[in-house]
Parts: structure tokens; C-alpha cells; sequence
């Protein structure tokens, strides 16, 4: 079973393409390998191939990793499921996971992140969940979303050790933090975890 993540840029005209789409490579990178793990193509739009358990927190990564630029946010649909066809470049692949993915992603409308693991029960739970987050999510500021950003990139870091690397009093980072939902997330992601587990 692997989960693939097909997504796009909001406002993307609002940016520099130059800073948002190597901020979006490296995230992509930071879950898989260039072309045979993920791709960028149509200029603003992304599909990444990554393990089930990983998936839900390389989409709240990916969103911190482009709400630090002003006006820009993403639209995300996981696919849960198996892969068949060639190995070796994202886009000739084909399967559950793919097919749910894409089918997750047309029907996103106004959402921002969905998931279809194909069992109808659990994506409404895991939905419901997924859009009480959003109401949080979709808020981050840039200073939010750089303080998210860095600290799944260190989970092993404490509050304090968060605050040397921003250049920032530990109060601040607390309060960013709460702010920001993580406590809440933290709880999502060892939820989502234990479903994906169960696939």
C-alpha cells in the first residue's frame, strides 16, 4: 500500500515562482526522489508518491512549506491504495492509489485537503477531522507556518532549541504553537497513523 498526493498552488500568479517552487521541490524531497518519487508539471500543480504512514504529515508540511509566502496556500488529495505499471517515473505509474488520489483531488472543490483510502466509513471520519483542522490550517500565518515548517523538520527539538534556531524568545514559539494548532496536530498525525497501519 503506498498513499500518493496529488496537488496544486493557490494564487499561484501571486508569487515569485522562483521562491515558492523551490520551497515545494525540497518539501517534495523531503518525502521521496524527483521523477520516480514526485513531479511538478502544468507550472503550479504536483504528484508525490510516499508511504501511507508519512503521507497526512507531508501535506501539512507542504502547506507550512508555501503559507510562508504571503497570499499563496495549496490544495492537497491523498490516494491510498496499491500501484501497478512501470517503476520509474511518477507519471506513467498507474493503481488504487493513483486513481483515488486523482478522483479525491477533482472532487475537492472549496477543501483544501482530502483523503480516500477507499473505505467510505473512514473517509468520513478522517474528512470531518481533515476539515475541523482546516479551520485552523488554512489560518497559519507565514511566521505560523516557518515555526511549523522547522519543527517537523526536528520533532526530536524542544520548544527552547525551536527558539535558538528562529532567533526567538521560547515564549514567542510557545504561543506561535498554540496558535498554529501543532498540539492539536500532533494528536491527528498519531490518529492518522494508526489507520494507516491498519491498511
Amino acid at each position: 500500500m503506498i498513499a500518493v498526493i496529488t496537488g496544486d498552488i493557490i494564487n499561484s500568479r501571486e508569487g515569485k515562482a522562483s521562491d515558492w517552487l523551490e520551497s515545494l521541490k525540497n518539501a517534495l524531497n523531503r518525502y521521496g526522489n524527483s521523477s520516480e518519487d514526485w513531479e511538478v508539471y502544468r507550472g503550479d500543480s504536483f504528484q508525490l508518491k510516499t508511504n501511507t504512514e508519512s503521507s497526512l504529515e507531508a501535506c501539512l508540511y507542504i502547506k507550512a512549506c508555501i503559507k510562508q509566502f504571503n497570499a499563496l496556500d495549496v490544495r492537497m488529495a491523498i490516494g491510498i491504495g496499491n500501484s501497478k505499471g512501470p517503476i520509474g517515473k511518477i507519471t506513467e505509474e498507474q493503481g488504487e492509489a493513483f486513481y483515488r488520489s486523482g478522483e479525491c483531488f477533482e472532487n475537492l472543490k472549496s477543501d483544501h485537503l482530502a483523503v480516500n483510502t477507499g473505505d467510505e466509513q473512514q473517509d468520513k471520519i478522517l474528512n470531518l477531522m481533515l476539515d475541523l483542522g482546516l479551520l485552523t490550517f488554512n489560518a497559519w500565518s507565514s511566521v505560523d507556518a516557518v515555526t511549523l515548517k522547522v519543527i517537523l523538520e526536528h520533532p526530536e527539538y524542544t520548544q527552547k532549541q525551536i527558539a535558538k534556531l528562529l532567533k526567538k524568545s521560547p515564549s514567542t514559539i510557545s504561543f506561535t504553537l498554540q496558535k498554529a494548532g501543532y498540539k492539536e496536530i500532533q494528536s491527528l498525525l498519531k490518529y492518522y497513523n494508526s489507520i494507516m497501519m491498519r491498511q
